[in-house]
Parts: structure tokens; sequence; C-alpha cells
């Protein structure tokens, strides 16, 4: 069995704050070990359960947070940008047998969710796909069910928790913490939430495993972005259009192609910061 593990550092036990998930603040280094703490509960979990191949993909910011001495030996390790496109779900594919998403957190807009976007909190406002809001739990189900990989596992707050058992029949779900507010939570100790993580990892693999998450190509993609010079940037895409003046709009006719979409709409919109 060959296991993905894509981890996020939002939906970890104990982070609450921004300044806990940004590279160059007081809190950011022992938040790599919160990370990493939870990233060895579920592979020590996969592994329990008879994995042979574990490999987790850093995807948080710049896709370089985890060190790599921190991690389990028995597991591979992807880090580093630029992993395009999207590079949350970097590298998956038909070879794996199931995927895990943790330490993930609520969509964009969603109330009471501790630090809520959609793949970038400084542009994007809303992401919908065929007209349903869409989060990166979603998103990344998508991109890994159209390899045929379904998710098994996800873990965040109680609102990502949600929103991932309502989009992705049978998959186990763990809530780390209870969302208080955007920048503030109730959460369980790290080592109480990495034995749950592994107790449920194995239990997910030991389990049938639900079927991939594959909606019916094709897929209308829309952004909200925050502001109209933003959207001027994502347009210049071929094939995007500009439904509305803070909307970039494009049709894929593949999972692939979606994500190169959500890609190049995401990187140039950044140009439109400050404008």
């Amino acid at each position: 069995m060959r296991v993905y593990i894509s981890i996020d550092l939002e939906g970890v036990a104990g982070i609450a704050d921004r300044r806990q998930v940004n590279r160059g603040t007081d809190d950011y280094e022992h938040s790599r070990t919160l990370m990493a703490g939870e990233a060895n509960a579920v592979i020590a979990g996969a592994f329990d359960a008879g994995a042979e191949v574990v490999v987790v993909n850093d995807s948080h910011g710049d896709l370089c947070n985890l060190r790599p001495a921190d991690l389990d030996d028995r597991a591979q390790l992807q880090i580093g940008s630029v992993k395009r496109p999207n590079g949350m779900t970097y590298g998956i594919d038909t070879g794996f047998d199931a995927a895990m998403f943790i330490g993930y957190h609520a969509m964009a807009g969603t109330a009471g969710a501790v630090l809520e976007h959609s793949f970038s909190s400084a542009t994007v406002a809303d992401l919908r796909v065929n007209g349903a809001s869409w989060g990166e739990t979603e998103f990344n189900a998508a991109i890994a069910g159209g390899a045929g990989v379904p998710v098994v596992l996800v873990s965040g707050d109680d609102a990502a928790c949600r929103q991932a058992a309502a989009t992705l029949p049978g998959v186990r779900t763990v809530a780390v913490k209870q969302g208080l507010g955007y920048r503030s939570m109730r959460s369980l100790s790290p080592a109480e939430a990495r034995k749950v993580l592994t107790e449920n990892a194995a239990a997910a693999l030991r389990s049938p495993l639900p079927a991939a998450f594959a909606p019916e190509p094709p897929y209308e993609l829309e952004i909200d972005f925050l502001t109209t010079s933003m959207t001027e940037y994502a347009a210049v895409v071929p094939g995007a259009r500009r439904p509305r003046p803070r909307t970039v709009a494009a049709t894929a006719t593949s999972t692939e192609e979606l994500n190169r979409y959500l890609a190049s709409f995401l990187d140039l919109a950044v140009h439109g910061l400050g404008i």
C-alpha cells in the first residue's frame, strides 16, 4: 500500500494565529515542530496498518516548512518550491492507494473557523467549481480523485472536518481543535492530537477505502479576487473569462487542466497586490 500525505499548518493542534504560520516570526519554529509531530503521528498510523510507502508533501506557504531531520525515517518527504501546478497535491498519481489531508483548514468565508482561507488569504475571496464553493480540501480531493486516489482521512478544526465530511462520503475526520473565531480556538494538546491521529490513520487504511471524489467534467472554475487589479492580471491566461469585475473564470475538461488554471490564476493575481 502506498499512502500520500498532504500536510498544511493552519489546522494543526495548537495553531490559532497568523504569527504562528508565517516564516520569520518568533512563533514559527515551534509551529514547525508541531507540524512535524502530526506528520509523524499519521506516518506511524499508516505503517501500523501495513503501508509500504508513505510520501509526505509539505503543503503550507512556501512548501518548505518541515525540517527533514524531524520526520520519521520511514517516510519520503517532498518539500520546496516551485511544485506546480498546485503544490498541495504535487506528485499524486495512480500509484497511490490512499491520500490523507492533515492540518487542513476551512474554506474562505467560514464563520468561526481558524485561519480560514482558500489557497491565498491575500487574494481569494471565494473559489467555486460548477457553482459550489470549494476550499483546499474539496479542490485537492478532486485532483486526487482525478488520479483515482481516495481521501481517507482529513484533520483540522471542527469546521474543516464538517466541510470534508459533507463533500467526501466515507472520509474519516479528526477535529484536533474547535474554532472559536478566526484567530481563536480550543485545542487538544499536541500529545493527545497525535495519539488520535495515529489511531485514525491506521483505522482509515484498515477499513474499506471510500470511492475517490471524482466529479464529472467539464469543470467551471470561478475565483472571486479581492480587487479588480488582481483579476486584471489573472484574466490574461489563455481561455480565461472575466464575467464580473473581480471574478475570473475558465472551463476545464480534466482535473489536470483545472489544476493548471488554478495555479496560473493565483500566481498572476499576486501581481495586483498593492495596486
